[in-house]
């Protein structure tokens, strides 16, 4: 058979201006918008794998492993360029030092001084209590009922059903069983830690949120009894002795937003963080893994999350807070924005020296959120997917603005609408937990991720702005007004 070499060469070119399956899945990897990272102890378990590779086919997602740090993943994560980011991995392996450098590791992917991506742990007392944590976050859940031991959610205005143990005044507990329903107070009799049991069964809450005197160990309530953990099981303590706190295994959020210590795992199963993951399901737990006292990141966040409910998610409202007290933190010492909080021995120890170390550098004594914004900045841990869309629920009252975003070019045009009813105050938080946390400015959450956003000339907004999100500081909205914002981005 005579052959046309003409032909066969342009076949061959042909052919080769088009990439291989490999190839394309080589080209389709330079991003991806969610990776999981997980250990090599977790890479060599057959139960633990496959939590990882549900994660995996449930997100499209990029696997990278990791022999002792996390860190180790940095390059892959700069080519991946991922919005979220899970580590899954034995309770064994999680510590404070771990989240803390994590943290740190999610700044560093671009020059910015932003975290790069929204991310969470998933881990378990065992591989099925991880399992478990991913298949609860797969289906979206709203917040209806909840209980906490604090006394700043007590106008129960997010919530359907919802109970509390005060802890700010002795003995004194509230409910509300029913959305139309009052909010009524009672005297509790016996034990706090009774009481707010009774309520944890009576409400069986999507949330439960916690702020008291706590360690890795155990979770004091107000004004007496407390909970520890065994086995992955809550145990709780009162004047009738030990006894399990009774679960009905519906997944939840555990958000810590105050406690000492309880979102250390501390490099063992046999953790609070781990007995609420496994005896409580919890799907997202947040807390600290330091003793608190400042408080900005876990205030914080949920101050973000409750100012316009059902906006945004829980690791959004989160990711917004941790990146509005960065750009904070930043204004007032920039210099120090690499620079890892100087711990001791104790709380006084590291005060001491954080305190010399901001007086050195500021040329004079600091204020109480210049030294708490640099204590707090890398010590809130998130456990769980955190693509998770787990929301409070909207209230028409306060939905009195909307925002919506359209990129035309290399043009990103953000509007923001105000309502006859619009609150610039209450966007603002409504001075919620102000000792903590002071106004927040406006927020907003990219629908998808931008390609190197900036202002465009002639906006005279000031704003903290990265791939991911935009803070507004000068937002002095009035009601029934339009307000645009102009980006220049990349295509």
């Amino acid at each position: 058979m005579k052959i046309d070499y003409r032909l066969l060469v342009l076949f061959c070119a042909v052919v080769m201006t088009f990439p291989s399956v490999a190839q394309k899945k080589k080209l389709k990897r330079e991003a991806c918008e969610y990776v999981v990272l997980a250990s090599v102890s977790v890479k060599n378990d057959v139960e633990w794998m496959k939590v990882v590779d549900v994660l995996q086919k449930k997100h499209d997602a990029e696997v990278l492993f990791y022999d002792k740090a996390q860190r180790e993943t940095l390059e892959g994560l700069k080519r991946l360029r991922p919005r979220y980011v899970a580590v899954v991995d034995m309770p064994e392996n999680i510590g404070r030092e771990t989240i803390i450098d994590f943290h740190r590791m999610s700044r560093e992917l671009d020059e910015d001084i932003y975290e790069d991506f929204l991310w969470g742990f998933i881990t378990g007392y065992d591989a099925a209590c991880a399992m478990k944590m991913v298949n609860n976050s797969t289906e979206p859940l709203i917040i209806h009922d909840a209980i906490s031991s604090i006394t700043e959610l007590s106008s129960a205005k997010w919530f359907e059903r919802y109970g509390w143990v005060d802890d700010h005044l002795e003995n004194l507990r509230g409910e509300k069983d029913g959305k139309e329903e009052p909010v009524i107070t009672r005297t509790i009799v016996g034990d706090v830690s009774d009481a707010f049991a009774n309520l944890y069964v009576k409400y069986n809450p999507d949330l439960v949120v916690t702020a008291f005197h706590a360690s890795e160990k155990h979770l004091q309530m107000p004004f007496g009894g407390y909970f520890s953990c065994y086995d992955g099981k809550l145990i709780g303590h009162s004047g009738r002795g030990q006894w399990e706190l009774r679960d009905s295994g519906k997944r939840k959020v555990y958000f810590a937003v105050g406690n000492c210590l309880i979102g250390n795992v501390n490099n063992t199963k046999n953790s609070m963080a781990v007995a609420w993951m496994n005896g409580a399901n919890a799907a997202t737990m947040v807390g600290y893994v330091v003793p608190t006292w400042h408080g900005r990141a876990g205030w914080g966040g949920l101050k973000y999350w409750l100012t316009t409910p059902g906006r945004y998610t829980l690791a959004e409202a989160i990711f917004l807070n941790q990146q509005d007290f960065l750009n904070q933190q930043h204004e007032w010492y920039p210099c120090l924005t690499k620079e890892k909080y100087p711990f001791g021995s104790s709380v006084y120890e590291g005060m001491v020296k954080g305190r010399e170390s901001l007086t050195k550098l500021l040329g004079r004594e600091p204020s109480k959120d210049e030294l708490g914004f640099w204590y707090d900045r890398d010590m809130l841990a998130y456990y769980g997917d955190p693509k998770w869309n787990v929301r409070l629920q909207e209230l028409p009252e306060e939905n009195d603005f909307m925002v919506t975003s359209k990129v035309k070019g290399k043009k990103c045009i953000i509007t923001i609408e105000t309502k006859e009813n619009f609150n610039l105050q209450r966007m603002k938080g409504d001075h919620f937990k102000n000792e903590h946390v002071l106004d927040l400015p406006f927020s907003y959450f990219f629908p998808e991720r931008l390609k190197k956003p900036r202002l465009a000339e002639g906006q005279d907004w000031k704003v903290a702005l990265d791939e991911n999100f935009l803070l507004i500081y000068n937002c002095d909205f009035e009601p029934n007004k339009t307000y645009q914002v102009i980006l220049n981005v990349e295509k």
